[in-house]
């Protein structure tokens, strides 16, 4: 189904957030019979739904969100409606047509894009594959999961798109390449289990990719994707690392120490998104492929360092939603004293496979709200792990700082999602951030001078 496709029918766009904003303004422009916007959430979070928005998709909550669904020929899904949701799985038993912003895009675009998703390491590679496509003078827009939905996006004749699980499962066209990081349990709630959330997020290479490049280390996702012809990055017959070094199957391309990231995770992405450029026609011996990746900064929510003068080291990987992906961002710092903040929306993960990799460490976990007590209850007994409950962020940067010993890290990775307490995983970020300057210690005056000082300067 394209934009075009729904000029003359009834069409409720379901969420009103980013995703549901830009859906609003696309699907306006082809004239629909009508159009509505639902809010089934009504929290605080909620943003306010004003002029244009309102004017041209009034908005419809409370008892009146589920009788204007079934109302409308289409329904317009945004990303953070579950595919689990009772109202959802009401509408496919009635036969109403469910859709999404990424797919009424994807099905316009395809041919023109390089389309990422990945349990880890999605917004890294997909961020690589566009910094380095820049580099050798193809240029492209970024967006997708980052901030910038899909809808939004601007004309060009290439694209690299980060796709969560939430985008992928309506897509009804897989991108010109289709690229896939890594694989774990993730989200389940929201997919109904882990069969469903492989399915979903395999849905991206499931209709006609012209090439597939995946983590060819990853093994659950080799085995989810069996004899399936697909580029395997990582592996010696491909990009791969060996010998502090990056190769090109027995070429070597150059010093591991020029890509600035940390942890083998992004020595994994990185030959991903080299393959990604060879597919595309692009050769990276045909520029200085070695200083590009030296030019990439790691991304704002993915292991983002923070300077601090206390002399510790606050790290923020708020994207790092699972128990798996704080694992990666914890080895990332092997041999350094840590800390590491988790909790955050309660999914009811398994915590097991964290407390497993945490066996033989020495390590401080602070939980906060909602699920950390629960993180923090899966880790005890381990002899290496001293654990604190914290009630919210600031408490528990101010708790890091008491108990990280000098020169160690401090690792915002919530193994949670953000939702509930926090708009988005950038509102959890700003919230850490805030919270660092807060309880930073100030040199000639105590903190509440400092606080006061700073608030005459925005006077």
């Amino acid at each position: 189904m394209r934009l075009a496709d729904l000029r003359g029918r009834s069409v409720a766009v379901w969420g009103t957030g980013r995703e549901g904003r830009a859906a609003v303004l696309a699907i306006a422009r082809h004239e629909p019979a009508s159009l509505v916007a639902v809010d089934d959430s009504g929290n605080f979070l909620s943003l306010p739904w004003e002029p244009p928005l309102s004017d041209l998709a009034p908005l419809r909550t409370g008892n009146a969100a589920f009788e204007a669904l079934l109302g409308v020929d289409v329904v317009v899904r945004s990303p953070g409606v579950a595919q689990t949701h009772p109202w959802v799985v009401e509408l496919r038993a009635r036969g109403v047509s469910i859709t999404s912003g990424t797919a009424l895009w994807m099905a316009e675009h395809a041919g023109r894009t390089v389309g990422v998703t990945g349990s880890k390491g999605k917004s890294t590679t997909s961020s690589l594959i566009s910094h380095l496509l820049t580099a050798a003078g193809r240029p492209n827009v970024y967006g997708g999961n980052i901030g910038v939905a899909v809808l939004d996006l601007p004309e060009s004749d290439q694209y690299v798109l980060e796709l969560s699980s939430y985008q992928c499962s309506d897509l009804t066209d897989s991108p010109r390449v289709a690229v896939v990081t890594s694989l774990f349990p993730e989200h389940l709630d929201a997919h109904g289990g882990e069969r469903e959330y492989y399915r979903d997020k395999l849905n991206l290479i499931a209709h006609g990719p012209e090439t597939v490049v995946v983590n060819g280390l990853d093994e659950r996702l080799a085995a989810e994707i069996g004899s399936r012809k697909a580029i395997r990055a990582a592996l010696p017959d491909s990009y791969h690392v060996r010998d502090g070094a990056f190769y090109f199957r027995d070429e070597r391309l150059f010093d591991r120490s020029a890509l600035p990231l940390v942890g083998k995770h992004n020595e994994r992405n990185l030959c991903v998104a080299l393959a990604v450029l060879e597919s595309l026609g692009v050769d990276p011996g045909g520029f200085d492929v070695a200083a590009a990746v030296g030019s990439f900064s790691a991304l704002p929510h993915r292991l983002a360092e923070i300077e601090d003068p206390s002399g510790l080291t606050f790290v923020d990987d708020t994207l790092a939603t699972s128990p798996y992906a704080s694992m990666h961002a914890i080895d990332a710092y092997e041999g350094r004293p840590l800390t590491v903040i988790v909790g955050g929306a309660d999914r009811g993960l398994d915590y097991t496979p964290l407390r497993d990799h945490l066996a033989a460490r020495e390590i401080t976990v602070i939980g906060v709200p909602d699920s950390g007590p629960r993180i923090v209850e899966a880790l005890k007994g381990l002899p290496g792990v001293r654990t604190e409950i914290a009630e919210d962020l600031v408490a528990a940067v101010r708790l890091a700082r008491e108990v990280t010993p000098s020169g160690g890290a401090v690792l915002l990775s919530p193994a949670a999602p953000s939702y509930g307490r926090f708009r988005n995983f950038e509102h959890r970020s700003e919230a850490f951030a805030a919270a660092i300057e807060e309880t930073s210690p100030v040199q000639g005056g105590d903190q509440a001078a400092h606080r006061s000082d700073r608030g005459a300067d925005l006077l």
